[in-house]
């Protein structure tokens, strides 16, 4: 009965399938115990994905946003006795108004919690399409590894003015880049710069998630690589599943490699949003964090289902 912290609807993202309705009769099917929806936040057309300026203005990209958080309840409410539903969102982080618009949401709406992602450097997207990536190296210097330290400090500017209670994909740049598979310690400016951001995420109690998408995309681990979670495992920090499925196809796809992947790190135990948890977020206050062991995580029946 494990957990996704991140997911998508096509319904509600244009790059994804499937109706939320059928995303979570799928995450019930699998055996899905906790499953959050947490569609992207609305932005000013200027940073639209290309999928969305053809069929989107401002204000219906604001709309379906509303209507997003409207059917989400609705579903907690009908699949309330078979699944936990949580209520959250994934944040960007691509201008200096992209902080308006995410505490605008924060007081608009109450949630269980939010994935604070980086999907941009330079306001160009870098997890879209080589091309695009390209841009933004070239905006860095043409290397990937200056535009690494940019995504970093980048994401270090997130972590301190949103601080995440769970961090999105922390390594996402390495997807299009050269070095795809890259541990980057022989970038000492990069190790440097995530070093200061894993520090700063354990201490205010934030959480990495383990996203298993990576795996799906063609790389040899999850988000983050193996080095980036044994570093903050030594910070005593924790982490939580997540699948970030974009459709009913893949969901919980590679989970069996992600937990090989946990096992191989040294992971004793993962954490999972949770009423009944322990509160760390003065901001939801519904919603804490619980944790299970590895060992008894492993030996879930969930397991068996999707071999």
């Amino acid at each position: 009965m494990p957990y996704s912290h991140h997911t998508h609807s096509g319904q509600f993202c244009g790059h994804a399938k499937d109706s939320l309705e059928d995303v979570v009769q799928a995450a019930i099917a699998k055996g899905f115990h906790t499953f959050a929806l947490t569609e992207h936040i609305p932005r000013p057309y200027e940073d639209f994905y290309p999928e969305e300026a053809d069929s989107h203005t401002e204000e219906t990209l604001a709309k379906l946003f509303d209507d997003f958080i409207i059917e989400a309840h609705r579903m907690r409410n009908v699949y309330s006795t078979k699944i936990q539903i949580l209520i959250g969102f994934e944040s960007e982080y691509i201008r200096p108004s992209t902080l308006q618009l995410v505490q605008d949401i924060l007081r608009k709406y109450t949630f269980d919690f939010f994935m604070g992602s980086v999907h941009h450097m330079h306001t160009i997207p870098i997890d879209f399409d080589r091309t695009m990536y390209e841009q933004a190296r070239d905006k860095s210097g043409g290397a990937d590894e200056t535009l690494f330290e940019d995504y970093f400090d980048s994401q270090y500017e997130m972590l301190q003015a949103l601080r995440p209670p769970i961090v999105g994909h922390f390594d996402l740049i390495r997807l299009l880049s050269d070095h795809r598979d890259a541990e980057f310690k022989d970038m000492s400016g990069v190790w440097q710069r995530i070093s200061r951001n894993l520090q700063y995420v354990a201490s205010y109690g934030g959480l990495l998630e383990l996203n298993s998408s990576g795996l799906r995309k063609g790389l040899a681990e999850p988000y983050p690589c193996l080095p980036i979670c044994q570093m903050f495992l030594k910070l005593n920090g924790g982490f939580v599943m997540s699948d970030d499925s974009h459709g009913i196809d893949q969901i919980g796809t590679n989970y069996t490699r992600l937990l090989a992947f946990i096992q191989k790190a040294g992971i004793e135990k993962m954490h999972y949003a949770d009423p009944g948890g322990i509160r760390k977020d003065s901001r939801f206050p519904s919603v804490g964090f619980s944790a299970i062991s590895v060992t008894d995580l492993a030996q879930l029946p969930f397991w068996t289902s999707l071999q």
